[in-house]
């Protein structure tokens, strides 16, 4: 009991550097955030701190971590395809309506992951091995496109890759901007253009005209 005890308030601890170093990260940039900034947020000590993270940047890894988990896997719910899975079928099959409905999963989710790949890309900028590990949700997504493409027999296989390069890259910039209001539109007007440049660019023929 008491063993329990300890785990859940160390993982307690942890979750709270984690939770802390987000908002500051995006608040103040990581570079410019520091390990006495977190610990003083935390309303903890230095040596609490190394306690569970060696260093800034490991913290940082465990955020990529996270990210990479909820990007695409698991799966919301026991049984259901991973989002990986579901993104290479809906290209295969070719169905507009189908890759819309993909998009708009995923844009369910900027709210939460919009803080962490603003993060992430701020670290990858100042810590080159935290942006190979910031890539791999993107190559992931690039590989699945790929495949689909494949399954479908659209385009030659060094077009895919480029097509996949910009897809990808486009939902990346989208989810990290949105809330920023660069664009001056709203979170719908943003996804609707994404949705169009996914299909144009993927090859899928576009589905009933909006009204």
């Amino acid at each position: 009991m008491a063993g329990n005890l300890r785990a859940a308030q160390k993982e307690s601890t942890r979750r709270l550097f984690l939770t802390t170093a987000l908002r500051l990260f995006t608040e103040k940039g990581y570079a410019a955030t520091t390990i006495d900034d977190i610990v003083e947020a935390a309303g903890t000590a230095r040596v609490t701190f190394y306690a569970h993270f060696p260093s800034r940047s490991d913290l940082m890894r465990s955020l990529v971590e996270e990210l990479n988990s909820f990007r695409f896997d698991p799966a919301d719910a026991p049984g259901e395809r991973s989002h990986r899975r579901s993104l290479i079928t809906v290209i295969a099959e070719g169905d507009a309506e189908a890759l819309a409905g993909w998009l708009r999963m995923i844009a369910s989710r900027w709210d939460a992951i919009g803080p962490y790949l603003k993060a992430a890309h701020d670290a990858a900028i100042v810590d080159s091995e935290l942006g190979t590990a910031v890539n791999v949700w993107l190559e992931e997504g690039r590989a699945d496109v790929v495949e689909g493409l494949g399954l479908a027999g659209r385009f030659d296989e060094p077009v895919r890759r480029v097509r996949a390069d910009l897809v990808m890259t486009l939902l990346d910039h989208v989810a990290r901007n949105w809330t920023d209001a660069r664009w001056e539109s709203d979170r719908e007007t943003a996804l609707q253009v994404l949705i169009e440049s996914w299909v144009s660019l993927l090859g899928v023929p576009p589905g009933p005209a909006r009204d």
